[in-house]
């Protein structure tokens, strides 16, 4: 059975049974608690806690999860993946244990002509909590287990909640027995290689209290006000038993990217375990990053977006000591589309979004890989010159840590150069590194906030917004809340938040910052600084009470300051100018990744590899601005989600939309978007948009800046003036000010190499006489010496170099100590015939670094850095000469 069959039929049996179909929440959702969705029931937490009331009483859903926490052991093992569909259905307060055991047996057992999967009966096993009676006397009376088959385990295994204080319960567990060929006889207790859990029922009854870190270590408080069913079934590990394979990697929408990975590398799969171990990774990795990216992420330097990059070079990589010398991402992410989009379309109609951002990750990974290739070959050549055998484990997570170069490679590297890696040294400090990385997660996690006082106004409906067709509006004061808690009066000074029945201030969203205000009544004036929604349905607006006493239930008047709304629709109608502008001079694949817009300004970022040019640049601004000139009427309507795109509106990628949306137009087919923010009614209102700028935000990901309206003018003019400006001081006209600048900066170009020629030949002037004060130590010559103030950087090293070049092939060993602009600048620097009497440069710094509160580093020939304490000069010189005595013997 194809795995999109298998979800299918789950969806449908709910359905049947009752349950609305919800479809999959972005793996992105606004969670303090997780960096991804990891669980089929996160959607619905609000419902669970109470805080909302479910617009239905049971539900159903094949939810896109992605779970990292064991990205190291993907393709070790077949058992862990990072991405994976968890299909689940949910009671809240409607059903319990028995219909939630009913429901699974039936999907699980019925005939595959009935509509279920056709598991034999015989060979599927649960477990129960140690002390659920109950759910074990329901599964003898309704699916016939006998005791046998039943196992009682304790709140490890058997017992779930979130991690953190809210919801928890007993479960119980269905597992499948796979055979003897596959493990030890004895259920899920002594064998969950062979016992596969594909199905777990949490009876979601009590609520948890605070606890450390495990699974068994926290306090149950008392019961929830109702009894849930939360339950979530493994669509991969369901997909491998019932397709005859022996692990989710062989199964119809994962075997085809190992297919594609042996087409491009000529390796096979099921050969050698090391290379298994590659492929899967390929496999894993593939469809989790198309995944993400689909949903929004893009490759950064923390959160989600390493994550996402991590994920991406040990595709790479993996491909890479698979043999494959050429880029393969674009096939892999090409396999991940056609296997997956028949479940999640958005792989199809974004793909070429997706397929740049992975590709361009790639390639940038690629780069990283010959920097990382020359830094081994640095670090090898010093190993072999000090004799020894063995690449320091620090080394070797200093390329993986900082480079991003991989472990594997560097073993393979070392191997290939007659080395080896201290690899216990390495695994010690990856360790560390993940375990900081679990602790700053665990920190980080805290109790969901507690949005119950608003639950009452919520259940009431959403907040009537007026303010697409009027800036005042006659309201009702249905709450007042301070600190979390319902209050019946505000006074003067006093911060709270209200609640109306109807508003016509903007609450933030879509990348508009909300409206400000005021609220009034006779004797009464509150400031309103600010709007936000709870639940994506209710206006809280955050208020400071001027004038007055503000009361629940006062008739009032709720005011927009008309002239903030008037730039606040500038710049959101500017926004969709800039977006349809990129897309015209750019192409399809300049898609929006976020944006900011408010009086005056606004900011969108999008998906672009690579830097744009001027001329990009001035074509953008002048579309946008011929657009504005042509003042398109602006016009929004409301339609079904399947319309709106069929008519070609842009939606935003990882987004979650109704059934209806608004769709806001300018210009006809010039720009036409999903948006339920604030608009001008023509375009010419927008007013002049500069662009000031471009600049890069992350991995494939650019951002442009403008001012709209009078700000634009007023940034004109002040440039305008800067312009004048400088013309009157260079005395020419204003079109001829950028040949004039050009020609002094070339002019102040020829003055400062000049400089630098002088200052050269002044510092090597000076070498002959550091040659005639050398000292000689042994059987080598010594110069050890301040340097001249000022010199430093290149000019030191210049220096060094030529002293030491004056000695011939007389052993001499040159080491000059600088002191400038506060810092303490060193070189040193020995010749061949030194080095072969065993004075390495390296070891020199180490001797002296210390008393000038300095580091560095380099090749045996060759060593530099710079110190911070330029009164430990003489001391260092001292320990110079003494290090050097030693060596000379």
């Amino acid at each position: 059975m194809q795995t999109h069959e298998i979800r299918r039929r789950f969806l449908d049996h709910f359905v049947k049974a009752g349950h609305t179909e919800v479809a999959s929440a972005s793996l992105i959702l606004d969670d303090p608690n997780l960096l991804f969705v990891n669980a089929g029931m996160v959607q619905f937490v609000p419902f669970f806690l109470g805080q909302q009331t479910p617009p239905y009483a049971t539900a159903t859903s094949v939810q896109k999860c992605v779970r990292t926490l064991d990205i190291e052991n993907v393709g070790i093992t077949t058992r862990h993946n990072t991405f994976f569909q968890m299909a689940g259905n949910f009671s809240f307060g409607d059903y319990f244990k028995r219909e939630a055991i009913k429901h699974a047996w039936a999907l699980l057992t019925n005939s595959v002509e009935d509509g279920g999967y056709g598991f034999d009966p015989e060979r599927l096993w649960v477990t129960v909590y140690l002390d659920d009676d109950e759910a074990r006397d329901i599964w003898k009376e309704e699916a016939g287990i006998p005791d046998e088959r039943i196992q009682r385990r304790g709140m490890a295994d058997n017992y779930w909640s979130m991690g953190i204080p809210g919801p928890c319960g007993p479960c119980s567990e269905i597992y499948y027995d796979r055979g003897p060929e596959f493990g030890l006889e004895g259920g899920p207790e002594a064998d969950e290689d062979r016992y596969l859990e594909i199905w777990n029922l949490v009876f979601m009854q009590n609520e948890r209290g605070l606890g450390g870190t495990g699974k068994d270590d926290f306090e149950i408080l008392g019961p929830l006000p109702k009894q849930n069913i939360d339950t979530g079934m493994g669509v991969e590990r369901v997909a491998f038993l019932l397709q005859g394979v022996d692990n989710v990697y062989e199964t119809d929408l994962v075997r085809p990217v190992i297919a594609k990975a042996e087409e491009l590398t000529g390796r096979k799969y099921g050969v050698s375990h090391e290379d298994d171990v590659r492929f899967r990774v390929i496999a894993d990795h593939a469809r989790t990053a198309a995944m993400l990216i689909g949903d929004g992420v893009n490759p950064g330097n923390d959160g989600r977006g390493y994550v996402l990059r991590r994920l991406l070079r040990r595709i790479v990589r993996s491909a890479k000591l698979l043999g494959a010398e050429q880029p393969s991402m674009r096939e892999f992410i090409t396999v991940v589309r056609d296997t997956m989009a028949p479940s999640y379309p958005v792989l199809d109609t974004d793909f070429e979004r997706i397929l740049n951002v992975a590709v361009g990750e790639e390639a940038a990974f690629r780069r990283t890989l010959v920097s990382g290739e020359k830094l081994f070959e640095t670090a090898a050549d010093e190993v072999k010159s000090a004799g020894q055998k063995v690449i320091a484990g620090s080394e070797a997570f200093a390329l993986h840590d900082t480079y991003g170069f991989p472990i594997d490679l560097t073993l393979e590297m070392a191997a290939e150069a007659g080395l080896s890696v201290d690899e216990d040294g390495f695994r010690s400090l990856m360790a560390e590194q993940r375990q900081r990385a679990k602790d700053d997660a665990q920190a980080r996690k805290h109790a969901h906030a507690d949005l119950t006082v608003y639950k009452e106004f919520v259940d009431r409906g959403e907040t009537e917004f007026t303010g697409f067709a009027e800036l005042t509006t006659e309201a009702s004061v249905l709450a007042l809340i301070s600190g979390g808690v319902r209050v019946p009066v505000a006074t003067v000074g006093q911060e709270v938040e209200v609640i109306l029945d109807r508003s016509p201030l903007y609450a933030e969203s879509g990348g508009q910052i909300a409206d400000i205000g005021v609220i009034t009544a006779p004797g009464l004036k509150v400031r309103v600084r600010d709007v936000q929604k709870i639940a994506k349905k209710l206006w809280v607006h955050k208020v400071t009470v001027e004038e007055g006493q503000l009361t629940e239930g006062d008739a009032v008047l709720a005011q927009v300051d008309a002239n903030w709304r008037a730039g606040a629709t500038q710049g959101h109608s500017g926004t969709h100018m800039v977006h349809a502008a990129l897309r015209q001079v750019l192409g399809p694949n300049a898609v929006q990744a976020g944006s900011l817009n408010k009086p005056g300004y606004l900011r969108f970022d999008f998906s672009w590899q690579g830097q744009l040019s001027e001329a990009q640049k001035q074509d953008i601004e002048a579309v946008t601005n011929e657009a504005v000139a042509a003042n398109h009427p602006v016009n929004t309507f409301v339609t079904d989600l399947t319309k709106a795109k069929q008519m070609g509106a842009m939606a935003l990628f990882g987004e979650n939309y109704g059934d209806e949306v608004r769709v806001v137009e300018i210009g006809g087919p010039f720009s036409m978007e999903l948006c339920g923010g604030t608009h001008v009614a023509h375009s010419s209102q927008i007013g002049p948009v500069t662009l000031l700028g471009e600049s890069s935000v992350g991995s494939g990901i650019r951002r442009v800046e403008a001012f709209v309206g009078l700000d634009s003018y007023k940034y004109l003019a002040k440039e305008r003036a800067l312009l004048a400006g400088v013309a009157t001081a260079l005395k020419v006209p204003s079109d001829e000010v950028p040949g004039r600048v050009e020609q002094l900066v070339e002019r102040l170009k020829v003055a400062e190499k000049e400089l630098e020629q002088t200052k050269a030949a002044a510092v090597l002037a000076g070498a002959g006489a550091f040659v005639e004060r050398a000292e000689r130590i042994g059987g080598l010559l010594l110069v050890a010496e301040a340097a001249p103030q000022g010199v430093a950087g290149n000019d030191l090293r210049t220096l060094a170099t030529d002293v030491r070049g004056r000695f011939g092939t007389e052993p001499a060993v040159v080491v000059l100590i600088g002191s400038a602009d506060g810092k303490v600048p060193f070189v040193v620097s020995a010749n061949k015939a030194a080095q072969d009497l065993g004075v390495k440069a390296g070891d020199l710094v180490a001797a002296f670094g210390p008393s000038i509160g300095g580091r560095g580093g380099g090749k045996p020939d060759m060593a530099q850095g710079s110190g911070s304490d330029a009164s430990g000069i003489p001391a260092a010189l001292s320990a110079v000469r003494a290090r050097v005595a030693e060596l000379a013997g």
